[in-house]
């Protein structure tokens, strides 16, 4: 790369950051889908780029983990900061955020239980609540489908307008990923097992505990 187009690729993302970076970490935090976002946005972005920042700032803060939970818990995070200069302009700063180191969690494995599977948002709740949405994950299968017209028409079926822009909005990648188990997450979580055979694990950090069902 030329010195010339390190800088024009420089001064791109700064105008990017600098315009519409923070807006888009925000709206990730408040629950803005990707195409939300991108109705929101006064700058002019693209689709992909936006998809970019949503994913990294949600692997960023521990909502989504490219590892299974409780192996790589002492990654470093990160947090952004908002700064002002002469005049009053602002922007935003990533900065490191120190975690302490943490042993690696034995889970207690087992499936979950006929009648708790009945009740399964009632039991996800429950379970979240004991540990907190911070230590609950759920695995994700979504980057391993083949992203084809029946596998969006299947999740179209199962899941309601948000919840299907929230999922096919994020670039996942090709592999099991694991997401918090927020209230997004456990009722998309409880209406693709009742509506098509979804099978996931949860992760519950806390009370060292992997649930199947």
């Amino acid at each position: 790369m030329s010195e010339q187009e390190y800088f024009k690729r420089a001064l791109s993302n700064f105008t990017y950051e600098a315009a519409c970076g923070g807006a888009i970490r925000h709206l990730t935090n408040i629950g803005f889908t990707v195409n939300q976002i991108m109705e929101n946005l006064s700058f002019p972005t693209s689709y992909e780029r936006v998809q970019r920042t949503v994913w990294e700032h949600l692997l960023h803060t521990g909502v989504i983990l490219l590892e299974e939970p409780g192996i790589n818990i002492d990654n470093e995070a990160f947090t952004y900061i908002k700064e002002y200069n002469k005049y009053g302009k602002a922007s935003f700063r990533r900065i490191a955020v120190q975690q302490e180191q943490q042993e690696k969690i034995c889970f207690r494995e087992y499936c979950l239980q006929e009648e708790n599977r009945e009740n399964l948002a009632d039991y996800l709740l429950k379970k979240c609540m004991e540990n907190g949405e911070e230590s609950a994950y759920i695995s994700c299968h979504f980057g391993l489908c083949e992203r084809d017209l029946q596998d969006i028409e299947k999740l179209s079926a199962l899941l309601d307008r948000g919840q299907r822009d929230y999922i096919l909005g994020l670039p996942w990648e090709k592999k099991l990923c694991y997401h918090r188990l927020d209230k997004r997450m456990r009722e998309i979580a409880v209406r693709l097992y009742f509506g098509g055979g979804y099978h996931e694990c949860c992760y519950f950090m806390k009370t060292a505990e992997k649930v199947s069902f």
